[in-house]
């Protein structure tokens, strides 16, 4: 017989490992890779170091990098997902030590690309560039990073959410293209996680200040149909995993919705999860209730699919 004392203990172990086994499993980066090693395009004549508050949260950025995380020695499973953390189109906020998304992804079995791209001191089209170049550079070195070509994801939360989407409705845009050798290569991420994204650039619902950074003070009326990425979806928009709240009141919900309905009218396979509680951000704290159970729905999505292991 187990007694009610016993019931608890084994409740509260089999809590304290659920909160730990990501951090267990979640490595440090093992290298940090040069996206324009032959030169950033149209490099500021005035760009000047990088900067990194301490926390995660990078300003400044001129050369854009991936940094590698590698999932714990003999967990890795192949797939790969490329990150970019949101930040308005001013700064990339990963968090420390790739961020909680990371860790996360990172239990799963799953390299993860932490993709510091331009922003504001640029503006579209070069974020854009830097997630396409990005995914080609990950795929043309699948073999070095023990990656499978056909499994390399894209997520991304906030402006990161909406830079992913780009990736996922423009890999095929003359504007993402330099005329680079690896242009050559396949930017189209095999799949989508969109994290309380910015979706469109027109009112009411834009995120101004992702808007400005993005397209400045008075983008034309073309301009903002072109970065509504909504309206971007075809039937080759990748397979796509979104979350929202209907909280946010920073992005609103209706950002997504907008990308639920373009991705139904260009019959694209997508999954969503939309939820009455949690603020902008990655909606992972347990205070959030069934919120932060939207990593547990993702993971089995991609295992449904087959990006993860059956």
């Amino acid at each position: 017989m187990i007694f009610p004392l016993t019931v608890r203990l084994i409740f509260l172990t089999a809590l304290f490992w659920a909160h730990v086994t990501p951090a267990i499993f979640a490595a440090d980066a093992v290298s940090v890779v040069e996206l324009w090693p032959e030169g950033v395009p149209e490099i500021k004549a005035d760009a000047g170091p990088e900067k990194d508050d301490g926390n995660g949260r990078f300003t400044n950025i001129h050369r854009p990098t991936l940094t590698v995380y590698a999932p714990v020695v003999g967990t890795a499973n192949g797939t790969a997902v490329i990150y970019a953390a949101g930040g308005g189109y001013v700064r990339v906020a990963v968090g420390a030590k790739g961020g909680e998304i990371t860790r996360w992804l990172n239990s799963l079995g799953i390299t993860v690309f932490v993709l510091k791209y331009r922003n504001v001191e640029y503006g579209h089209p070069a974020p854009l560039r830097d997630a396409l170049r990005a995914v080609r550079t990950v795929r043309s070195r699948a073999t070095e990073w023990g990656v499978k070509p056909e499994r390399i994801g894209m997520l991304g939360g906030s402006a990161g959410g909406h830079l992913t989407a780009s990736a996922g409705t423009l890999f095929d845009a003359p504007e993402g293209r330099t005329g680079a050798a690896l242009d050559r290569v396949s930017g189209r991420p095999d799949f989508l996680v969109l994290v309380f994204p910015v979706i469109t650039m027109q009112d009411p619902f834009a995120h101004g200040t992702s808007r400005r950074a993005l397209l400045g003070e008075q983008p034309t009326a073309e301009a903002q149909h072109r970065l509504s990425v909504d309206e971007q979806t075809t039937k080759d928009t990748p397979p796509t995993f979104l979350v929202h709240s209907s909280e946010d009141t920073t992005v609103p919900v209706e950002n997504s919705l907008l990308f639920y309905q373009g991705m139904r009218r260009a019959k694209a396979p997508i999954e969503l999860h939309l939820y009455p509680k949690g603020p902008h951000g990655a909606g992972m704290d347990p205070k959030l209730g069934p919120t932060a159970e939207w990593p547990r729905h993702c993971e089995s999505w991609m295992r449904f699919n087959g990006w993860l292991p059956k």
